[in-house]
């Protein structure tokens, strides 16, 4: 089986984590990164943050391509009603560990499919709650050290070394990441942005057995 892509497909996002997800699936898409303001605006909540920066995301690549689908997507870490953004530093990455450590957090992606041409929009939001174990400050300062936590939201990465910290997920893993695909893909085959098709059988190889 290989899936489709009706036209281009593009994702508005530089996640190296989102692009990673799609690619496993045998998307083909394009990368064009929305340059947005990603400032919290008053009296937004954290779904509505992340509900309107991945259509900002997506606008801002689909008023450059309307032929084309366009995928924006905004991931947040919230804890007792704190946003956690992208720590900048290992004091910053620390406290992060520190607000997360024996508690269960939320966290939210909000994602838009944009095709401008034939006036096409989804919005969702997609939230998964994760529980971390006790991290004991031996293992704050080995996974500050690490350098993987200063690109993610909330400090951590749980496909990588730092879901070592996770004992439970409700919800799905893939937003976890930063990208909730049964959410996204069953919303791209709905509008027909893809399809699921069966291909013929590959051809052997010489000396290969059939």
């Amino acid at each position: 089986m290989a899936i489709r892509v009706s036209g281009s497909l593009i994702l508005a996002s530089a996640s190296p984590r989102r692009a990673e997800l799609l690619k496993r699936m045998g998307i083909d898409f394009d990368v064009l990164p929305g340059n947005i303001d990603e400032t919290f605006l008053r009296g937004e909540t954290p779904r509505e943050h992340v509900l309107r920066l991945s259509e900002e995301k997506a606008l801002f690549v689909a008023c450059r391509r309307p032929d084309a689908w366009v995928l924006g997507a905004d991931t947040i870490v919230v804890v007792a009603g704190e946003v956690l953004g992208k720590p900048e530093s290992p004091m910053e990455a620390t406290a992060m560990l520190e607000e997360l450590s024996g508690r269960e957090h939320e966290v939210l992606t909000g994602f838009n499919i944009l095709r401008r041409d034939v006036g096409i929009r989804i919005r969702e939001v997609v939230g998964s709650s994760v529980l971390f174990r006790e991290i004991t400050d031996d293992e704050m300062a080995w996974y500050t050290g690490t350098g993987e936590p200063y690109d993610k939201a909330g400090g951590y990465a749980v496909q990588g070394m730092g879901g070592c910290f996770v004992r439970e997920i409700h919800g799905s893993f893939t937003n976890v990441v930063g990208l909730p695909l049964c959410e996204v893909v069953e919303a791209l085959k709905r509008v027909k942005a893809i399809a699921f098709e069966k291909e013929g059988p590959l051809p052997a190889l010489r000396g290969e057995m059939v």
